[in-house]
């Protein structure tokens, strides 16, 4: 077996594991996974803004209320 052949393996395992990684993530058995994964970051983010505005609304009360 010459360096071209092995080369020439090299690529063709190359090719099938990219095959298979674009079949693994396409397929239908992943796409409720990767669905709740997405939306579980857009959760997490609006529970941050919601917790964020909270404590701006008890903040400015307080500064209200230090003004008077």
């Amino acid at each position: 077996m010459d360096y071209g052949t092995l080369r020439g393996l090299f690529a063709l395992l190359i090719l099938a594991l990219f095959i298979i990684i674009v079949v693994w993530s396409y397929s239908k058995k992943r796409k409720t996974s990767f669905d709740e994964i997405a939306n579980s970051i857009l959760e997490k983010e609006q529970l941050q803004d919601n917790d964020n505005e909270s404590h701006l609304k008890t903040d400015s009360k307080q500064e209200t209320n230090n003004n008077v």
